[in-house]
Order: structure tokens, then C-alpha cells, then sequence
């Protein structure tokens, strides 16, 4: 189907397994830990020349319990080191039951971590702090008293996901909100002192109509809210609450207007348009790093497969490849990081109207030069056949499969992110149509593991 991303839902039904290094599913130029389970990507910064990736973390199992934060780094997004695990709930503190998603900044000279403690399952929570002293941002120590707890004049059941931004030469703060039964917001407050947070209101409601059109959900998730070619752009992870059980659904983003009171500071946001900011299945929780003069972004993408294949396999999630995100035209416009050409090997050229097996992991580019009826399409075949993972229109696309997962890329639009699990037997393929494409094996990521505990 041309002029629009298509995922077959039928074909990420099929189930694949692995266990042991080899692990044949496993992406290897998406870096993660060695094991464990991972979701939201956290605390991006860039330190003394490194950015530093957190992301939620179990290192026990491949299961989401009792939420820690694990820690990557590297110079140049191609070469990573992973860090000892930077934060873990602590008992009988406010972060007993998990140490949930936030932010790194350098506050002051001190990097620091400002993140959401949980003491008890439910949707009660604090903000909380941790600060490092070493040049490494390996340890890490944790403040006694929360920045924040749940607002007053509120009826929220759920407040999660602190993000920081500066505005006016002031630093504030939002989180996401909401409850089962919907009223979803995104709460401002005052952080110039990070200890003490003051609470001043909805940033971001239902009575922007925009926004209740575009980012319909119970919760409104992990907002981020950046400054892109003069105009803000907030993204919302959209939590969902369908037939008694909570879907993650999807990824809006909103551009528009930040209003003032009579002294300058902010008070709501006006959004003026929007849309998702991936249009795959399996994106989710994206969290964004202000780079000098580009904003970075890394999502989180799920598992497909069933958990008993994942506990074999003592993994589970990856984040995304590093993303770029800009406006034109008011529209959102997502690349990935260049830095990814770096992975780049040998090269070869598809040839319009051929099935043609790729490497893996592999980059499929299209030039803009394709006329507009191009078309190009991902496939898992076998002896037994074909299935399609997704098909878009060719012209400025760039796909990049890796093992267990499928970034693709469309010239001036956002991505669509996918998994899908090749079987005994099956191998990558695409079929470009109307087009040729250049195709690169790519290198895997290096990636210095930290000892086994």
C-alpha cells in the first residue's frame, strides 16, 4: 500500500527464542545491558565529553519488578560502556518499590539525577534526588527528603515522570498525570531550588482541545517539552486504561505556544497542531537531550514475543537507535543520529522489482530521487514463504534492521518502529519497487560490559 507505513498485526503474533550470547534475536546495534529487563530511556546527559543514557532496569530478571536505573555511556553513539547500576530502590525509603522514570542535569556544577520513588504499588509517588561527585557518574547518592510529593488540590491518582526545562532564565518542572479514569494533564511547577518544588498548575489538559484530540489517554506519560525552530514541542506518552487493564498506546507530539502570566513566567501550554511522533507498534517513552544545537532522542521499544521466551533468553527490551527531531513547516521531522554512519560496511546495490535477501544487521536507503510510486518492503522469508513486517513509500527512506527490531526512517516525516521475530529457517529480505537501494552490513556496536556481579 503506497503512501502510508503498513505493519501486518498478524505476523508480530509469531514468537521467536533464543538463549545464551549468541542469541540470535538479540539487536546488536541497539546497546542495552548485558541482561535484565529494560523500559524507559533516563537521565540523558552529556558529561566531561560522554553522553550518559539511563534507562529503568531490572537486572534480576527479564521481568519489570522493583525498577532500578541502569547506565550506558559513550563519545560517539557507535562505542558503549556499560556503567554499574546507578540507582535501586532501598527499603523503607520512598523509592521501596521502584526507582520510576526522570531526568539527569547539572545542577550547579553537580550532575544529578531527578527521578520518581514509589513506595508502594499504586500510583503515589515523590520526586526524588540523587547527585554524583565522580567523574564517571558511577555512584551515586541519594537526598533524604523528596523535592515533591503528590500536589495539593489534586485528584490525580497517578504523577510520575519529572522533566526539567529553563524558561525566562528560570528553571521548571512538568510531570504527566492522570487516573484510571481519565483527566489527563501534564503538572508545572517552580525548580529553581531542585530540593523544594512549588506547584503552580495544569500546564496541560483536556480543555485544550488539541490536545484531547490528538493525545487521547487516561495518563499523560514521560512529557518532554523542547524549543524547536522558535516554537515548543511537548511529546506525551499516552497510558491508556481499556477493558479493565492498562495499554501503553502510542507517542503524540504537540507544537504550540507557551502562555504567560503579567510577570512573564509560564502557565499553560497552547497547542496549535500535532500528531505521533512514531507510527510503529513498539515506541514508546521517548526522552529527549537538548546537544548543543540539535535535540537528540531515544525511545523505548517493547517485546512482542511471549515472557517465557524473554525469561529464557534472560532479556528483555531495547531502546531505539539515537534520533534527531526538528520542525518543518510546523511538522514534525525525525532522522536518525549521523553519527550512525559510522556502523556502515560493504555496500551493494538493490535493483527495483527483486526480492533480495540483506544482511543483518543491515541500512536500506532510498535516494529522494525515487519517483513518487516507489515503494519498499521489509520481509522475514523462508522456504515456506514470506510474511511482511511493513511497507512504506520508497523515496528518502532509510530502514534499519537489527536482528529483533526495525527502525525506518521517512524524509521530512517520523518513524515507524517494529518487532518482529525471525523463526527457525527465516532470514531478512526487502523488496524495493520503482527504485533502486543501496544497502550497508552493518557493524555491531562495541559495547564494554561491566563484570558479572
Amino acid at each position: 500500500m503506497k503512501g502510508q507505513l503498513v505493519t501486518t498485526q498478524a505476523d508480530q503474533n509469531r514468537r521467536g527464542s533464543a538463549a545464551g550470547p549468541a542469541d540470535p534475536i538479540r539487536p546488536v546495534i541497539h546497546p542495552r545491558p548485558r541482561a535484565g529487563w529494560l523500559n524507559d530511556p533516563n537521565g540523558l546527559i552529556r558529561h566531561d565529553g560522554r553522553y550518559h543514557v539511563f534507562c529503568q532496569y531490572n537486572p534480576d530478571s527479564a521481568r519489570h519488578h522493583r525498577i532500578a536505573w541502569a547506565h550506558l555511556s559513550s563519545a560517539d553513539l557507535v562505542s558503549w560502556r556499560e556503567h554499574p547500576v546507578a540507582i535501586v530502590p532501598q527499603d523503607g525509603a520512598e523509592d521501596a518499590f521502584g526507582c520510576w522514570s526522570g531526568v539527569a542535569v547539572d545542577d550547579g556544577g553537580t550532575p544529578t539525577l531527578v527521578y520518581t520513588g514509589v513506595r508502594q504499588e499504586g500510583g503515589t509517588s515523590s520526586v526524588l534526588l540523587a547527585r554524583s561527585s565522580d567523574a564517571g557518574l558511577d555512584t551515586w547518592e541519594k537526598e533524604p527528603v523528596p523535592a515533591t510529593g503528590m500536589p495539593e488540590g489534586e485528584s490525580f491518582t497517578d504523577v510520575r515522570d519529572p522533566f526539567l526545562f529553563t524558561f525566562g532564565g528560570r528553571r521548571y518542572a512538568l510531570q504527566g498525570a492522570g487516573s484510571r479514569g481519565g483527566d489527563p494533564a501534564v503538572l508545572l511547577y517552580d525548580a529553581e531550588d531542585l530540593t523544594t518544588w512549588r506547584y503552580l498548575g495544569r500546564f496541560l489538559d483536556q480543555g485544550d482541545p488539541v490536545a484531547r484530540q490528538l493525545a487521547e489517554a487516561e495518563i499523560w506519560e514521560c512529557p518532554q517539552l523542547v524549543r524547536l525552530d522558535g516554537r515548543w514541542v511537548l511529546l506525551l506518552s499516552l497510558w491508556r486504561w481499556v477493558g479493565g487493564s492498562h495499554r501503553l498506546d502510542s507517542v503524540a507530539w504537540l507544537v504550540g505556544d507557551i502562555d504567560t502570566d503579567e510577570s512573564g513566567a509560564p502557565v499553560r501550554f497552547a497547542a496549535a497542531s500535532g500528531g505521533p511522533a512514531d507510527t510503529g507498534p513498539d515506541f514508546y517513552a521517548p526522552q529527549a537531550l537538548v546537544d548543543e544545537d540539535r535535540v537528540l532522542l531515544w525511545g523505548w521499544s517493547w517485546e512482542g514475543r511471549e515472557e517465557s521466551f524473554a525469561d529464557a533468553s534472560g532479556w528483555a527490551g531495547v531502546l531505539t537507535l539515537p534520533r534527531t527531531i526538528g520542525l518543518e513547516s510546523e511538522r514534525l521531522v525525525v532522522a536518525p543520529a549521523p553519527e550512525l554512519e559510522a556502523l556502515r560496511g560493504d555496500r551493494a546495490t538493490l535493483e527495483p522489482g527483486t526480492l533480495h535477501p540483506v544482511p543483518d544487521p543491515a541500512e536500506i536507503v532510498v535516494g529522494l530521487g525515487a519517483g513518487s510510486d516507489a515503494g519498499i518492503e521489509v520481509l522475514l522469508v523462508s522456504d515456506a514463504g514470506e510474511r511482511s513486517v511493513l511497507e512504506l513509500p520508497a523515496a528518502g527512506a532509510r530502514v534499519y534492521i537489527d536482528r529483533s527490531i526495525v527502525e525506518a526512517f521517512r524524509e521530512g516525516g517520523v518513524p515507524h518502529t517494529v518487532r518482529a521475530y525471525p523463526v527457525a529457517g527465516e532470514t531478512w529480505a526487502v523488496r524495493v519497487t520503482g527504485a533502486a537501494a543501496d544497502v550497508w552490513a552493518l557493524k555491531a556496536m562495541a559495547v564494554d560490559y561491566r563484570a558479572e556481579d
